[in-house]
């Protein structure tokens, strides 16, 4: 049992979010240690444990916060607008997805391995977040498309978010990347996230 008052507990998850946050800017998953996160910290490493068992548990944390925002982006755009075009949902869409690379960096990642490794109660909590973007996005689809029927749009959103898994590895290519592309001889071109999610959307959608 943590203890401490609601909001103390809330900041002191937030702060090791955070902290997690801050060097996966530059670290790997893979070579991050909860010793790196606790090195951040503003409170001793064994504190941690209260909070998260494991890393998995902390990163499954930041997952589902970047899903929290991106659902803020969503609702947004449904608040915001009476009615919208194909091409304008495909282009508020992209946008939205544009601030969110650090999401589209973590749906890259190995969700099997975070999710396997994370207690149970706190996979239910990210799958509550993963799953209202999911809804966010077929009411969108319901409320901007009137033509398209709830089955069409549920097989809109089954093709939609497998393919946000590999949004992020085709459109942030690093430098050694780029070399082993070009000595392969690979032909390749490179886009930004909001020019794949948008031609992606459009394809789905129509013009």
């Amino acid at each position: 049992m943590v203890k401490g008052t609601p909001e103390l507990i809330a900041q002191r998850r937030e702060e090791i979010v955070n902290a997690c946050e801050k060097l996966y800017r530059t670290m790997s998953f893979k070579d991050m240690t909860l010793k790196d996160i606790g090195e951040v910290v503003p409170f001793s490493r064994p504190t941690i444990y209260n909070y998260f068992k494991t890393k998995e548990e902390i990163f499954l944390a930041l997952h589902q916060r970047e899903y929290d925002r991106w659902n803020e982006d969503l609702e947004e755009i449904m608040r915001s607008h009476d009615a919208l075009r194909p091409a304008e949902i495909a282009d508020l869409v992209a946008s939205s997805l544009s601030k969110r690379e650090q999401l589209l960096k973590l749906i890259s990642m190995n969700t099997y391995d975070m999710e396997a490794n994370s207690r149970e109660e706190l996979l239910k909590s990210f799958k509550a977040s993963y799953g209202r973007s999911r809804e966010n996005f077929g009411r969108m689809l319901e409320k901007f498309c009137p033509g398209m029927s709830h089955e069409e749009a549920e097989d809109l959103v089954y093709v939609f978010f497998p393919f946000m898994f590999g949004i992020y590895p085709y459109s942030v290519v690093t430098a050694k990347q780029r070399r082993a592309m070009t000595a392969a001889g690979v032909s390749f071109r490179y886009m930004t996230i909001y020019n794949i999610t948008y031609n992606c959307l459009i394809g789905l959608l129509g013009k």
